[in-house]
């Protein structure tokens, strides 16, 4: 058996991080066996490296190796991709095609971002995990594969199962070995080690001097959250190496090449917000729109009262709870001896018998003095229906772009337009 040194000097793999070893070290325990085994870790980390191990060290190491990146194939067409299809299946199957597991036999598959396949693409990988058989699209005869599968994926699987995304025996199947592999930030002795093994390799690449850190530079880099881990601190290495034309890169220059510097504390924040979230959002909203128009009619209607009978004392007595309502507990003393004359925003001027109308000019002024209409029924569900209605003519019918001006998810909008009968 190859000790872990010499498979990082075989591999390429820099760093002496005890995680790093760990994980290296049961990649070799576990390749001369069959089973299935699932590389997690962030995204950039070097997850790919892990199931190459594998193969080399395992007695598949003649066989094929293959490796899909789930995430990129269509959802359309990943089934074809992995299993084949028969000639005819599907518009633009010209012939039969053989997918990669039937490729792949007495070999290695690696599926990357097997987080991201359809739920039923995980059905009949499930079947191949279990007896090695698998259908091709548009066939009925069952075929046998002989296959080690490892997969890898960056999300947390645990949250992906419980919102139904993953299906849990999947993962139990895949997961019989996991292997971790740690972020860059938690391998803080080999960032600098990685940073000048990249300048290295784009010094002889580009043909220039390699380029150097300053210590404080170095501090900086160490500091670093490194959200891309490897894959970012080797896009900074190129970048710097490049670019600057001092060979010599202090913090100052460095800093440039680090996006948001100023904040690399962690910190557990939720921007997210739930669909319910926005639902009582949007209700508060209402009722406080909704109690606002009460008070509006409060108002005209005891302005209407104030025009009939020409002085506020008059009123006050009938209309005791309306005044306490628009006023509250700091309502003028004054408010008893005022009359429609004091109230300029309110009078209304004479109207002449003899004229057959009121100008525009005075209707436009004062068309609140009409008589008051009833008031209307204040309900959520109206004005939502209302809402709806209005966005959906608006886009035409388009049920995505009226959720997103809605503030809802379109699955809420098609549940809502059921409900209404729409």
């Amino acid at each position: 058996m190859e000790s872990i040194q010499a498979i990082k000097q075989r591999f390429g793999i820099i760093g002496n991080d005890p995680k790093l070893n760990r994980a290296i070290e049961k990649a070799i325990q576990v390749a001369p066996t069959d089973i299935s085994v699932l590389v997690t870790g962030e995204s950039g980390v070097g997850k790919e490296s892990i199931p190459k191990i594998i193969h080399q060290l395992s007695h598949r190491k003649h066989g094929k190796y293959i490796a899909v990146n789930c995430g990129a194939i269509p959802e359309g067409t990943i089934d074809s991709e992995l299993f084949g299809h028969e000639k005819g299946a599907f518009t633009g199957a010209t012939q039969t095609r053989s997918g990669y597991f039937e490729v792949a036999d007495g070999g290695t598959i690696f599926l990357d971002e097997v987080g991201e396949l359809p739920l039923t693409t995980q059905v009949r990988l499930l079947r191949v995990l279990e007896n090695g058989e698998f259908i091709k699209v548009g066939s009925s005869k069952v075929q046998k594969t002989e296959v080690r599968i490892v997969a890898a994926t960056n999300v947390n699987m645990f949250e992906a199962i419980k919102k139904e995304r993953f299906r849990e025996d999947l993962y139990y199947r895949l997961s019989t070995i996991e292997i971790n592999l740690p972020a860059l930030r938690e391998r803080k002795d080999d960032i600098h080690l990685l940073f000048r093994k990249f300048a290295s390799d784009f010094a002889l690449k580009y043909k220039m001097p390699t380029v150097k850190l300053t210590d404080d530079a170095v501090n900086l880099l160490l500091k670093y959250r490194w959200n891309g881990n490897i894959r970012q601190l080797r896009n900074v290495a190129e970048q710097i190496s490049v670019l600057e034309h001092n060979r010599t890169i202090n913090i100052a220059t460095l800093q440039h090449y680090l996006p948001n510097t100023g904040n690399n504390l962690p910190a557990v924040v939720n921007n997210s917000k739930s669909e319910s979230d926005f639902s009582s959002e949007r209700e508060i909203l209402y009722k406080v729109l909704f109690d606002m128009k009460s008070d509006l009619n409060d108002l005209k209607k005891l302005t209407m009262e104030l025009m009939k009978n020409g002085s506020a004392s008059d009123v006050q007595k009938d209309n005791e709870h309306l005044i306490q309502k628009i006023y509250g507990d700091d309502k003028d003393e004054d408010f008893e001896t005022t009359t429609v004359e004091d109230l300029e925003v309110l009078s209304i001027p004479q109207h002449n018998d003899n004229d057959d109308a009121v100008t525009t000019e005075i209707e436009d002024k004062y068309h609140f003095a009409e008589e008051i209409e009833e008031e209307e029924t204040l309900s959520l569900q109206d004005k939502e229906l209302e809402l709806i209605k209005k966005s959906l003519e608006r886009h035409n019918g388009k049920r995505k772009l009226a959720a997103a001006e809605l503030g809802i998810s379109e699955r809420t909008l098609y549940r809502k337009i059921k409900q209404y009968d729409l």
